[in-house]
């Protein structure tokens, strides 16, 4: 029987394609779906029907995905870290000339002009105007880099190709992020010595407790006279009403943002983009199809990449049965899982289990014949979430 994905919002048929339609049925109704597969949609714990074993969002964020009640019922929850990693690192390159150059005011005064037909004309009042568009070059100039995951890395190495200084701050950082990174970038000790130094500051890192309004009055307080402030990454991570207070004092000189908000709109010292960081048609085949792979493996075969509530855990098959197990982080219910199977002459041939916060996530490749009353057993286990058989036993 094919496996039915219920898709909420537009995704790149390059990624469909990944899910074979002799085994899966992609719509937007169903009403007893097997996994959820979205982009911006905001999905309510009510939407998700107690059928959905998991949710897969081609993009990084999921403010948009309820994932504490998604975690409470077992459903990892995927998302697709650095497929549109490029496509944000351009547009900030993009940023950092806009703010270095008066290049948006020129066009727009350029625009002004039109229906001058006189050529001579034309030039002499361009001279004349051209001074009040000067700006700076980026190259000495110090790029401070708030985040070095997927895009920061990125950013910081299309930085030091344009002549750029570097400094990057990261108390999360990754070993596999610190070996993507040039030896060039500096690191420094402290958010705000970073805000010290920068000439300009790009922020790249998700939205969580420790993040939200992390950019406040206090950090802008300390940052370099002249500075420009770009963020790519959340609106959340900036307190707009500490950004407008430092614009209107002049620390800060320019903020440039994906992100629209009403009492930023229309102010000179601002760019505002209609949040198309991702908005390549490369950046959505990418993220269509890392959702649709990894979704596709973790239904067929129980393995997990890129969630941000479950443990990663990828096991590779040696038979044609296996369990999947979700339980609560506590002691003994693996114990007690392996006894049942032991007590109905059950073997184990293989397995793997990993934990992430509160939640315990197991693999286990048996033979040996197991009944719907065995799996009924090992769900009533006191702090099993979740039991999934995976494929059929001998």
């Amino acid at each position: 029987m094919a496996r039915q994905i219920l898709k909420l919002n537009h995704i790149s048929a390059k990624g469909l394609d990944r899910l074979p339609r002799d085994d899966y049925e992609i719509a937007s109704e169903f009403t007893h779906p097997d996994a959820i597969l979205l982009r911006s949609h905001k999905l309510s714990a009510d939407d998700i029907p107690e059928s959905v074993l998991a949710v897969a969002r081609a993009g990084a964020g999921v403010n948009n995905i309820p994932v504490a009640e998604c975690s409470s019922r077992g459903i990892p929850v995927f998302n697709t870290p650095g497929a549109n990693a490029n496509a944000v690192k351009e547009l900030v390159a993009a940023g950092l000339l806009l703010g270095s150059r008066g290049i948006i005011e020129g066009i727009h005064y350029v625009n002004k002009l039109y229906g001058m037909t006189d050529m001579a004309e034309l030039h002499r009042t361009l001279e004349a105007h051209k001074k009040e568009f000067k700006g700076g070059e980026l190259v000495g100039k110090t790029l401070g880099v708030v985040g070095l995951g997927a895009i920061g890395s990125l950013v910081a190495e299309m930085a030091l190709t344009l002549g750029m200084e570097v400094v990057g701050f990261d108390p999360a950082l990754s070993v596999e992020a610190a070996w993507r990174l040039s030896s060039q970038v500096k690191r420094a000790d402290t958010l705000s010595a970073l805000f010290a130094r920068s000439d300009y500051i790009s922020l790249h890192m998700p939205v969580l407790d420790s993040t939200r309004g992390l950019v406040n009055a206090e950090l802008l307080a300390v940052i370099k006279p002249g500075a420009c402030l770009l963020n790519f990454a959340r609106q959340e991570i900036v307190n707009e009403g500490a950004l407008v207070d430092a614009l209107n004092a002049g620390t800060l000189r320019k903020y440039i943002a994906d992100f629209p908000a009403p009492q930023l709109i229309g102010r000179k010292d601002v760019i505002l983009m209609p949040h198309i960081g991702a908005s390549t048609e490369e950046a959505e085949d990418n993220c269509a199809i890392m959702a649709a792979e990894q979704l596709r493996d973790f239904l067929e075969n129980g393995n997990i990449r890129n969630s941000v509530n479950f443990p990663n855990l990828s096991l590779e098959r040696v038979s044609g049965c296996r369990l999947s197990v979700t339980n609560d982080n506590v002691p003994k219910i693996l114990g007690s899982l392996l006894s049942i199977l032991a007590n109905e002459n059950i073997n184990v041939i293989d397995m793997l289990n990993k934990s992430r916060d509160e939640i315990a996530y197991n693999l286990i490749d048996i033979e040996g014949e197991l009944t719907e009353s065995v799996l009924d057993t090992m769900r009533a286990l006191n702090g099993v979430v979740n039991v999934r058989l995976i494929g059929r036993c001998a």
